[in-house]
This record gives C-alpha cells, structure tokens and sequence, in this order.
C-alpha cells in the first residue's frame, strides 16, 4: 500500500538535551486539540493504534514523522512552533524543514535489511520474563523474531493493510541495551534485522514508538 509520510525537522541554536518523550509531551501540551499528537482519548483514555505521529531525538537533533493523517496535521501546525521545551530547557528555532513523500509499506519479494537507531522495547512483562528463562541465544532469537513479525502484522492491521503472505524475519547482530521509559528501566534491542517487508525509514516498531523507540532505516539508503 501507498503511504504518505512526512519528516519535519527543526535545527535549533544549540544540540537538544533530553529524551523524546519530553519533545512529545511539548506537543501534546501545545496542540492537545489534535489527537494523532498525543494519542489520548477523552477522560485519558488511549487510542490503541499504531502512532501516526512519531517523535524522535537523534544525535541530539529533533524530528517529527507523520503518517498518512498525521503528517496532514503536521503540515497544519508547523507555521505555529518557533521554540522547543524540552523538559525544562527552551530552545530557538534556528531552520525548520519538511519532506513530504510518498512511501510503500508492503510485503517485498526480496529480503530488507533494517537497521535499528533507537532501542527496539520487544517484550512486555509476559514475554520478558519468558525471554530471560530462555537458555541459548538461539532459543531468545527465534522469540524475537517472532515479536519483530507481530509487531509488523499489529502495524499492518492499524493502517489496515492485509498481509498476503507469510512475513519471514531474520535477526542479525542484535544486542540488549539498557534504557527507560518514563523513568522505568527497561529491556532494549539494537542491531539489525532482515525481512520480506518494505518499511519507510524513520517508521518505529514495537513498543512506544510514539516516544522514538524502535526507530529504523534501510541498511544501505542515502539518508
């Protein structure tokens, strides 16, 4: 399936400090209007699909990628920000920038191999504890890239795209970081991965994605 995706990038006067969470929580206090932006309900109550607004912190740099709806919204908004606040600290706006493209999201007939740029959250408190009783890296693996394959079909349903075929998945060099989520610690996985599947890079897999986890690129694309 065609899909819309939308890459807003701001350059501010000094290297953002502080997670993408507090960059999510600005918007979400600026534009609470907008649902897509902060992914809640009336009375708090979430709204369980894929996140059509994701946002990211990379070496120190601040994006936002909008999908389908959500990158209409940021075409909305983007006249309206000339700061960030990032928990405590603000930040000028020095350049804003927007790419809107057309992208596939589909299953491939070739192999893709993806590289992870922030930690990938896989398992949730069943599965982790399922993870760590696993005693070879082989066992953990074959797990994972069972995850890795729900969390693509999870993401396929929401967009409401039905997978035709079987979804193959290889893991490569993964390792675990440590990391947090909302101050809780938490299991994280970079490295890379191979699968049948065409995913546009900056898209986020897995848990919280809204939040920069899970961020990946093609292996081998200009970008």
């Amino acid at each position: 399936m065609k899909v819309k995706t939308l890459i807003f990038r701001f350059t501010c006067d000094e290297s953002i400090k502080g997670s993408a969470d507090k960059l999510r929580g600005f918007f979400a206090d600026k534009f609470g209007e907008y649902t897509l932006i902060h992914q809640h309900l009336n009375d708090n109550e979430l709204l369980y699909k894929a996140p059509l607004i994701q946002y990211k912190i990379l070496d120190g740099k601040p994006f936002i990628l909008g999908i389908n709806e959500g990158a209409d919204i940021l075409q909305q908004i983007h006249e309206d920000i000339n700061h960030l606040k990032i928990g405590n600290v603000k930040y000028q706006i020095k350049e804003k920038n927007i790419v809107l493209k057309t992208d596939y999201f589909r299953l491939a007939g070739n192999s893709n191999t993806y590289s992870l740029l922030t930690p990938w959250l896989a398992l949730n408190e069943k599965n982790y504890e399922q993870y760590q009783k696993l005693g070879t890296w082989a066992k953990k693996k074959e797990l994972l890239e069972k995850i890795l394959i729900g969390n693509i079909i999870s993401m396929s349903k929401s967009l409401g795209y039905t997978v035709p075929e079987p979804i193959e998945v290889t893991i490569g060099n993964l390792k675990e970081v440590q990391t947090k989520l909302k101050g809780i610690p938490m299991l994280g996985f970079l490295g890379t991965f191979s699968v049948n599947f065409q995913i546009p890079d900056y898209w986020g897999i897995g848990k919280s994605v809204s939040r920069g986890f899970g961020t990946i690129v093609k292996v081998g694309s200009n970008k």
